[in-house]
């Protein structure tokens, strides 16, 4: 990946905004890790479609911010996440919000899910050039890794963004998560039709909805919603279904 060939477009400088929404600031290193990975990713998106957000502003907000204020629900990180947690980051497709959870939270060990094998060998090439030793990557469809001894509730956190709909994100997750875990699904609006199915099919999973919070991002205003699922029993052996069952037939 040559980044020699690209012109440096530098992130903005969000010291107040970081503070502000999150009550946190990332060090001068992690500001650098942010404005390599920005770099890696437009070299990226050459040779792979991974994202239309480039402009730098935009990046900041609906990746690097995104990633970050979906773990803090109500502007709190996710209690003992700077300690460890075993996370897993469910389609992670660019790497997000994996990347940038790994990076501000070293002590934990982040798995990238994913299904598309040049996806996965370029993430390979990020967490080499970032040195994130705590983070890996994982290539499979999220049905059949949920039904794996190794992977079947072995995570204390999911996240999981812009994949499927709600009741398919949570069969997804849920399955992966320990009981007492938490599975966290990114969306941007938000329905109370689609409520009424969430709660249905986390009751089935073995979970409940904690937390369902709505904000705004800092820059161009938009509404953003994060859901917030406790596993509170183990999942039914029967979920997760087959590949494609839950987007096609939702619970």
């Amino acid at each position: 990946m040559n980044l020699e060939s690209l012109p440096i477009t530098s992130l903005p400088e969000m010291g107040e905004i970081w503070q502000k929404t999150l009550n946190w600031q990332p060090t001068n290193w992690e500001e650098n890790q942010f404005q390599q990975l920005y770099q890696l990713i437009l070299a990226g998106n050459c040779q792979l479609n991974l994202t239309r957000i480039t402009e730098p502003e935009e990046f900041w907000e609906k990746h690097l911010w995104d990633s970050l204020r979906g773990i803090a629900p109500k502007q709190v990180f996710i209690p003992g996440i700077e300690k460890g947690k075993r996370i897993i980051d469910i389609g992670t497709g660019a790497g997000f919000p994996g990347i940038p959870i790994s990076l501000v939270f070293p002590n934990s060990q982040v798995t990238l899910l994913d299904s598309t094998g040049k996806k996965i060998s370029f993430i390979e090439t990020i967490l080499s050039a970032l040195a994130l030793n705590n983070a890996k990557t994982l290539l499979g469809r999220a049905e059949e890794i949920g039904q794996q001894i190794q992977h079947r509730q072995q995570y204390d956190l999911a996240v999981i963004r812009a994949v499927g709909n709600v009741s398919a994100c949570a069969e997804y997750s849920l399955p992966l998560v320990k009981k007492g875990g938490l599975a966290v699904i990114y969306r941007g609006t938000w329905t109370q039709a689609e409520n009424e199915s969430l709660e249905i099919a986390v009751t089935q999973l073995g979970g409940v909805i904690e937390l369902i919070e709505e904000f705004s991002t800092p820059l161009s205003n938009s509404i953003r919603h994060c859901l917030y699922l406790r596993k509170v029993a183990n999942t039914p052996i029967s979920f997760p279904r087959a590949v494609g069952i839950p987007s096609q037939k939702p619970i």
